[in-house]
C-alpha cells in the first residue's frame, strides 16, 4: 500500500479542516483529490508529507508512519507544494544541484530529471527568467530527484496557459507510469485525462471514492441539455419525473439529470408544450466529472 490514511482529523481553533478521513492508495494508481477551496485538500496533503501534524488518526507512506517516522516518509515522497517555493537567483541545474546534495542523490540525476520534465531548452537560465509553466516544470524535476515511490503535487496546473498546462500534463503522465500519483486540482479535464481514481472531499469529508469511469457513468443516469425559448421557473422543472438534479448553464439553458433507463426527451418535449414552452435545442450527454463535483458539493 502506498498511502494508507485512517480517522485523520485536523483543526484549526474551532474550525474542522478534516474530519476522520480515511482512505488508501494502492501502488501505482493516479489519485484525484478534488474539493471546494477550504475543504481540508491542501491540509491533508501537508500531513502526508510531514509538513504538519495531524491532531487524531494515522497515516502511513510505504509503510512508513508520518508522524513517528518523518525522515522515511520524507524519502519515499516527491512533493510539489501549491505555492512552488524557489530560489529564483540560482541557476536550474545550480538549483537541482543543491537539492541533490540534501537528497545524497549522485549528479548525474539531474540531467535525467532535466529531460524527464522538458526543461533542456531552457536549463541554462536562472529560475527568475523563467515562464511560469517551465517554473513548475523546475518544481517537478525537484520532486522527481531523488526517484521517490510517490508524488503528492498541490495544484500543479494552477495559472498556466493551454499549452503550458498540456506539457505539465504529459509530464505527470509520464512520471505516473512507475509511481503512485495523488493530485491535487481545480481542473477537472485535467483530472480526466489524468487520474485512474477520484477521491472528491468537502467541509473536511470524504463524499466521494471511486474509479473515474464508475463516477461520471451509471446504467441508470442520463444527461440532457435543454435550450427552451423562454425563461422557466426552477420550481417547474423540479416537478419532472426521475429528476435529480437542473444546472441552469447559459441563459434559457439547462442541463438536467435523471436516474432512470427511460429515454427522458420525450418527457421534456411534452412539458415544454404543456407550459407554453418551445424546446430549441434537446441533446443527451454524457454526464462529465464537472457535473459530478457539483451535485456532490453544492
Amino acid at each position: 500500500m502506498s498511502i494508507e490514511v485512517n480517522s485523520i482529523s485536523k483543526s484549526y481553533g474551532e474550525q474542522k479542516a478534516l474530519n476522520e478521513i480515511s482512505f488508501k492508495i494502492e501502488k501505482g494508481e493516479i489519485v484525484g483529490f478534488l474539493g471546494p477551496n477550504g475543504a481540508g485538500k491542501s491540509t491533508l496533503m501537508k500531513i502526508l508529507t510531514t509538513y504538519l501534524l495531524a491532531d487524531s488518526g494515522s497515516a502511513l507512506v510505504n509503510g512508513h508512519d508520518v508522524m513517528t517516522n518523518a525522515k522515511e516518509v520524507q524519502r519515499s515522497i516527491g512533493y510539489l507544494p501549491e505555492h512552488n517555493p524557489l530560489y529564483l537567483d540560482l541557476y536550474v541545474r545550480e538549483y537541482l544541484a543543491f537539492n541533490a546534495d540534501v537528497y545524497s542523490v549522485p549528479k548525474s540525476r539531474i540531467e535525467e530529471v532535466i529531460q524527464l520534465t522538458g526543461l533542456t531548452p531552457e536549463s541554462h537560465k536562472k529560475i527568475g527568467q523563467l515562464s511560469k509553466g517551465y517554473r513548475q516544470r523546475v518544481g517537478l524535476a525537484n520532486a522527481l530527484l531523488h526517484n521517490p515511490d510517490v508524488l503528492i503535487l498541490d495544484e500543479p496546473t494552477t495559472g498556466l496557459d493551454p499549452n503550458q498546462l498540456m506539457e505539465i500534463r504529459n509530464v505527470i503522465k509520464n512520471a505516473g507510469k512507475d509511481k503512485t500519483v495523488f493530485l491535487s486540482t481545480h481542473i477537472m479535464q485535467e483530472v480526466e485525462a489524468i487520474c485512474d481514481r477520484v477521491i472528491i472531499i468537502d467541509k473536511g469529508q470524504i463524499v466521494a471514492d471511486n474509479k473515474l469511469d464508475h463516477l461520471v457513468t451509471t446504467d441508470k443516469e442520463q444527461v440532457i441539455e435543454v435550450e427552451f425559448d423562454y425563461k422557466i421557473e426552477e420550481q417547474l422543472l423540479a416537478k419532472l419525473e426521475n429528476i435529480s438534479s437542473y444546472v441552469n448553464t447559459h441563459d434559457m439553458t439547462w442541463e438536467l439529470t435523471f436516474v432512470t433507463d427511460k429515454d427522458m426527451r420525450p418527457a421534456i418535449f411534452d412539458f415544454a408544450n404543456e407550459n407554453g414552452l418551445k424546446t430549441l435545442q434537446l441533446n443527451q450527454k454524457n454526464k462529465n466529472l464537472e457535473a459530478v463535483f457539483r451535485e456532490i458539493t453544492k
